[in-house]
């Protein structure tokens, strides 16, 4: 049931782009999102019964590990039409483990539902996924889910969303009933009520399935006084909007929508609507404000690549020369499956392409319309068109596929640096190869994994985001390859910093064997940088983010490409700390005189200078050691608290915040990720299954004691 007002706004005109929406599912954990996906597909007429998490039925997640521990873990892509709009869809995780999965997806995407819990608010993988979206500018709307639940509070909802996320939150509906007797929602700018009836009970028929009335007099002055509300807060935000507010007093229905979809789109405001998608209420209008508020492809700047030093600009135009992005690969039974937003150009299956990064060309044999595990084989893909194609070997995530022809290069996904790491092995020697196969496939599918081989133990060391990512990972290798798998004890990446720095080290690299020799003499000072300079503040996550280096040379003394290869020496000198071998991060390095050599000095025995300069300067100053922290958030019931904070404490934690909740307590705490491991299992037994944690990293800070080895 579509409304005019919505049409006129949504209504593709004279090109068929207009009508793509590229947007995903956004949410903390168990906040229902991929329920949302699952009734936006049964409503589309995409499937023709509703799945359910609980049950291991949902489209989206079809891994057998989600469906076995309930959660979302692999980002799925699904397409699905509503009023004469194509919409690609991509249902995201919530754990914090899989958040690179949120950041591939959030790439490609150009809008954004966000969904909240109306009991929870706003929680913290609420707050991480919405930084995420702010990073890549994608507008958002918001959906306040579990309304039928006990103590659901849509204004306390709200009230998180302002002040945990600030943006404005544009409340359209008023919600009519509370917690089971929640049965619909006022539509605040048609000032329409709309009751669902049969939502809970699989009878309705998924078009039409709620009736639009009159608002309930009971609730004509609280809507009045909503519609008011959101009139001056939209009026405050838009020129438009304001002019006619000033002069009338009020805003039109059409004056309204129009801001709201400009303030969305700015990311100035965030709609918000409320619903149950498990009882299949709300997602209809939930749908309308998809296609009227959120962007399509033409309404999103131009995507930016470079070409030979050079920026250049790709509009979303299917006759322009052809751009595509690599968010996702996927290995299936069936062969590679390479996923692609393309962003310009046409590609029809048969045609011949540039893997740009690698200089490869490809050949794609077949493109595919997805639903989850299912695929639809068309033709050609456009620009605005998210699908995965077949025949394309060796391109990875963040690649960019290009007509050769036209070649450019599109930024990828930024990929997180693993925080814990696990030593693995196959139990049978006759399975050691399959075991090194099966590990690439993983890296080469997931690019927040890596593998490397430990050249003090020779052991082969699996890296990721979390416990959680490691134990999900290995049994992925157990299931798909039969393999017996032995895995060690979790370990963290820990980093190394400066805790005081020196001056005037002097390092001189003088090489004579025989023809050319190598000369170099430098003299450098080092310091902790201000972000990590008293050793127990956060620093850098990664190693060459917490690196800054500078000369004060003067006089030619050491010319500036002789500088530049100095800096690189000490770039390469961050690998390998001295107290355990960890890369180095918050160091400020500034070289400050040298000397050069008429013939044997080079841009290579400057740069050895600078790496055993900075080498030997890191081990005469004052190191520390740094360890990764997350902020715990736990729920658990109010009389298991005095245990909780307990363990806490006995595991290093600092405890920041806690909430009383409806007979719940939640703490917040900073904790390091080593004393985590196990903390599942700890928390259930001391709660008797009832608590509930969740973390979300917060940066490195210093470590008690340094460990034997990396």
């Amino acid at each position: 049931m579509r409304t005019d007002l919505h049409r006129q706004l949504s209504t593709p005109l004279d090109n068929p782009l207009t009508a793509v929406r590229n947007l995903g599912i956004l949410a903390h954990v168990d906040a229902g999102k991929t329920t949302v996906t699952e009734r936006i597909l049964y409503l589309t007429g995409t499937t023709h019964k509703r799945g359910e998490v609980h049950d291991g039925t949902t489209v989206t997640d079809f891994d057998s590990q989600e469906r076995d521990r309930g959660i979302t873990i692999f980002a799925a892509a699904v397409s699905c039409d509503w009023d004469g709009h194509r919409i690609n869809l991509i249902d995201t995780p919530g754990h914090v483990d899989f958040a690179d999965e949120v950041e591939r997806s959030l790439r490609v995407l150009d809008g954004a539902i966000a969904v909240f819990d109306a009991v929870a608010g706003v929680e913290p993988q609420s707050e991480s996924v919405w930084r995420q979206a702010d990073r890549h500018g994608v507008p958002r709307i918001a959906f306040v889910n579990k309304l039928d639940r006990a103590g659901a509070d849509l204004d306390a909802a709200v009230e998180s969303i302002r002040e945990r996320l600030h943006p404005a939150p544009l409340v359209v509906q008023l919600p009519i009933g509370t917690e089971d007797g929640f049965t619909g929602v006022v539509d605040l700018l048609r000032m329409r009520a709309l009751i669902w009836a049969g939502g809970d009970t699989g009878t309705d028929t998924g078009t039409g399935s709620y009736e639009e009335g009159p608002v309930p007099d009971s609730l004509v002055e609280e809507a009045l006084r909503r519609r008011g509300l959101l009139e001056e807060a939209v009026a405050e935000l838009h020129p438009l909007a304001l002019e006619e507010f000033c002069a009338e007093a009020t805003l039109s229905a059409r004056t309204l929508a129009r801001a709201l979809r400009d303030l969305t789109r700015t990311g100035e405001g965030v709609v918000v609507l409320c619903g149950s998608a498990y009882r299949n209420r709300g997602i209809e209008p939930l749908l309308e404000a998809v296609v009227a508020y959120l962007p399509s492809p033409l309404d999103v700047p131009a995507v930016r690549g470079t070409h030979g030093g050079a920026v250049q600009e790709r509009s979303a135009d299917p006759a322009g020369p052809f751009a595509a992005l690599v968010f996702k690969v996927n290995s299936t039974s069936t062969g590679r499956l390479t996923f692609l937003r393309v962003y310009s150009g046409t590609v029809g299956k048969g045609e011949a392409v540039l893997d740009v990064g690698r200089r490869r060309g490809e050949r794609i044999s077949r493109i595919l319309r997805v639903q989850a595990d299912r695929h639809a084989e068309v033709d050609r893909a456009v620009a605005g068109d998210i699908v995965a194609v077949v025949g394309v070997k060796a391109a990875r995530a963040g690649a960019t596929l290009c007509v050769p022809s036209a070649p450019l290069v599109l930024e990828p996904p930024a990929v997180a640096d693993p925080v814990v790491s696990v030593a693995v092995e196959a139990r049978s020697r006759t399975d050691v190869d399959k075991l090194v196969s099966a590990l690439a496939r993983l890296v080469e599918e997931d690019p927040s994994l890596t593998v490397r081989t430990d050249p003090e133990t020779g052991q082969t060391v699996l890296s990721g985001m979390g416990e959680l990512h490691l134990e999900v990972a290995v049994e992925k290798i157990r299931r798909a390859q039969g393999l017996e798998i032995a895995v060690g004890r979790p370990r963290v990446a820990y980093r190394e910093t400066v805790g005081r720095g020196v001056s005037g080290l002097v390092y001189r690299h003088v090489k004579q064997d025989g023809g050319a020799g190598q000369f170099a003499h430098v003299v450098i000072d080092t310091e902790p940088l201000e972000a990590a300079s008293d050793g127990a503040a956060e620093a850098a996550s990664d190693a060459g983010g917490g690196f800054e280096f500078r000369s004060t040379v003067v006089g030619g003394r050491v010319p500036q490409e002789y500088v530049r290869a100095v800096e690189a020496g000490c770039r390469d000198a961050l690998a390998e700390g001295p107290l355990g071998g960890h890369p180095v991060t918050g160091v400020r390095v500034t070289l400050t005189d040298g000397a050069t050599h008429s013939k044997d000095s080079s841009e290579m025995a400057f740069r050895t200078a600078g790496r055993l300069a900075l080498r030997e300067a890191l081990r005469a100053g004052t190191m520390v050691l740094l360890e990764p922290v997350v902020e715990v958030t736990v729920t658990v019931p109010d009389e298991a608290v005095g245990g909780v904070l307990g363990d806490l404490a006995a595991r290093r934690g600092r405890v920041s915040g806690s909430t009383a909740r409806a007979g719940t307590t939640v703490v917040t705490a900073t904790v390091p990720l080593a004393e985590l491991f196990g903390y599942a299992t700890r928390l259930r037994s001391r709660t008797q299954g009832r608590g509930t944690f969740t973390t979300r990293p917060t940066g490195y800070a210093a470590a008690p004691d340094a460990p034997s080895g990396g």
